[in-house]
């Protein structure tokens, strides 16, 4: 390490040149293969290898303060963001505003900035999200900064996998992660759970904590409160009674398991997904967006629960209400309308499935886009 250091300090150096370039080739590398390979018996020795390279390529901090602030002023004035066309370009796009609506952006800083437009891309389909993440990449590194999958903040589920990265460089941000590791940390289950139960807690878990970073997240849980979207960074009352029903709902889920009684399981089953999607933006994340696609796997898991109670013997049919809502309203009951995002007349996200039980309807329920 010091021979290493001692050599990329050289000026003028072409070696020193080369040896950096390599480092930063080695780091991108294994971030890559750190982040495809999560469960790899050399995980954690790659991660202080990384951070061993990180230092390495950090100048060193021996200068006089004074000559350090000089530096960071000229690269960095005050109040200026380095990533302004980047928020100029975002905030152009006619085709994001169609999934995000008109709210403009509201970070102040080049950290806020990355953090805030990747989440907005989560809520994008996946064929725009993926193309505006390597145009944001681009952008970032024309003012001199680079992806960091190291420094990533951990948000817990039962799996790991890297959301978006960070950066590094001229501009210091944190990444955001799925962490399986800080889900068992959280105590809240056990390292022997499996199967649904497992990614039900791990849904609980996870959207308490998405809760706390992403202001624009909102509720639309009848039970708490059944006229309106309400958002959840300005209702804080609002919050805590949706994280608690959510809770609830997990913990029959729980009961009606170890009952085994295929339609008691079915209603609880029904419940916890209605509270999961109900997590909503405004306008609701499309369908096949990384959040759609997150939230659609709690409903997958309703849909093996209702085909058990079918090959159980019941008469069981659950539907997933969308297209125009002229067409499924007949079906659903205490509905929601927006007049932002998707096509006016179209059902924008089914907060809860429609049913029918043993002949017994039960309604579904729906956000809709007004005709206005």
């Amino acid at each position: 390490m010091q021979h290493l250091r001692q050599l990329l300090e050289i000026e003028n150096s072409e070696l020193a040149k080369l040896l950096r370039f390599s480092l930063h080739g080695l780091e991108a590398s294994l971030n890559q293969a750190r982040s495809e390979f999560p469960l790899d018996p050399g995980w954690e020795i790659c991660t202080e290898v990384l951070q061993e390279i990180h230092s390495l390529l950090q100048p060193q901090a021996d200068a006089s303060e004074e000559e350090t602030e000089e530096a960071i002023a000229i690269i960095s004035p005050p109040d200026e963001l380095k990533l302004i066309h980047l928020r100029e370009a975002f905030a152009a796009d006619a085709e994001l505003s169609l999934y995000l609506g008109d709210s403009p952006l509201q970070s102040q800083t080049d950290a806020g900035l990355w953090n805030e437009i990747h989440r907005k891309l989560l809520r994008v389909p996946e064929n725009l999200a993926t193309p505006w993440r390597q145009r944001a990449l681009e952008l970032a590194q024309e003012v001199g900064a680079i992806a960091d999958n190291l420094h990533l903040d951990q948000l817990p589920f039962i799996r790991d996998e890297i959301i978006y990265p960070g950066l590094n460089g001229t501009i210091k941000a944190q990444g955001l992660c799925l962490s399986k590791k800080a889900l068992l940390n959280s105590g809240i289950i056990s390292s022997e759970a499996s199967g649904d139960m497992y990614l039900i807690a791990g849904f609980v878990h996870l959207f308490s904590k998405f809760i706390e970073i992403d202001p624009d997240l909102h509720h639309a849980l009848k039970s708490i409160f059944s006229f309106d979207v309400i958002p959840l960074q300005s209702k804080p009352e609002q919050r805590t009674q949706y994280i608690e029903a959510l809770s609830d709902r997990l913990l029959r889920v729980q009961k009606a398991e170890e009952n085994t009684e295929p339609l008691l399981t079915l209603r609880a089953w029904i419940d916890i997904d209605e509270a999961i999607h109900s997590l909503v933006f405004v306008p609701p994340a499309e369908r096949y967006s990384w959040w759609g696609k997150l939230q659609q796997e709690s409903r997958r898991i309703l849909k093996k629960n209702a085909q058990k109670a079918i090959n159980a013997g019941y008469d069981v049919r659950i539907r997933q209400l969308s297209g125009l809502y002229a067409d499924i309203c007949a079906l659903s009951k205490d509905d929601l309308q927006l007049d932002c995002g998707g096509i006016p007349g179209e059902v924008l996200t089914c907060l809860r499935v429609y049913a029918r039980i043993n002949q017994e309807e039960c309604p579904g329920r729906v956000i809709f886009r007004s005709l206005r």
